[in-house]
């Protein structure tokens, strides 16, 4: 059945994944992630958000393995996805679960595309380098997420960078409520955070690890700061969480 097809999809990436850096990452250092980014379908931006807001409870109702789970809204029609699990089992409980069913059968009305064009082809497991772990989320409206490239021959500089993270935004990001540094495959990694408002997030942008990220950059990062993090940078409101 066609639902398995998410989840063939999860497991040939998360086999790509490494841990990067042996050092201790912190809290969730041996969990799993996922995004998953889609467009609404014509006139559907609306349904396909409440949808997803919709889905939350029944997230925290079914499936304890789930750590964390957000639902997000960029402007125009995209929407996107992004989940903590305990493990690899719990992530492919997740897309085996009620939502994932759920979003495949009304993919072809609310998701540009439908379910094989418009939602799969969206989907990036990733593991997870090192997080800050989630504070005062009730307080939480807006998260970004980054994907990046390393460049050639510099992914485990890059991946220690990030597991390096965590730690420094803990200490010093009062305002950033969640962060997490991911590693998607071999060479492509990602960070997503969770902010209380845009003075949070602006605060991020000019802490300590996005300078070291810019510092580093031109040697490890496709593309470098400009092309390689900023032209990458995707902004969403968060309409639901669990």
């Amino acid at each position: 059945p066609r639902a398995l097809g998410l989840a063939a999809l999860l497991a040939a990436t998360a086999a790509c994944a490494s841990t990067g850096s042996d050092a201790d990452a912190g809290p969730m250092a041996d969990h799993t992630a996922s995004y998953i980014e889609m467009n609404a379908a014509p006139g559907r931006t609306r349904d396909l958000a409440e949808f997803l807001a919709g889905a939350a409870p029944i997230v925290a109702d079914t499936e304890p393995g789930t750590a964390l789970w957000f639902a997000l809204q960029a402007p125009q029609d995209r929407l996107a996805i992004f989940d903590v699990f305990v493990d690899e089992a719990a992530r492919d409980a997740h897309f085996s679960g009620a939502v994932a069913a759920a979003l495949e059968k009304n993919a072809s009305e609310l998701v540009d595309g439908g379910w094989e064009d418009g939602v799969l082809p969206g989907v990036f497991a990733s593991d997870v380098l090192s997080v800050k772990a989630p504070v005062d989320l009730e307080r939480a409206t807006t998260a970004t997420y980054i994907p990046m490239r390393a460049a050639p021959g510099r992914a485990d500089e890059l991946a220690e960078l990030l597991a390096a993270g965590g730690a420094i935004v803990a200490e010093t990001e009062p305002g950033t409520l969640f962060w997490a540094g991911l590693r998607i495959d071999e060479e492509r990694f990602a960070i997503f955070d969770v902010f209380a408002d845009e003075a949070g997030r602006q605060a991020h942008f000019a802490g300590q690890v996005a300078a070291l990220l810019a510092e580093r950059a031109p040697d490890i990062v496709d593309g470098g700061w400009e092309d390689g993090v900023v032209a990458n940078v995707d902004d969403f409101d968060i309409i639901a969480i669990r």
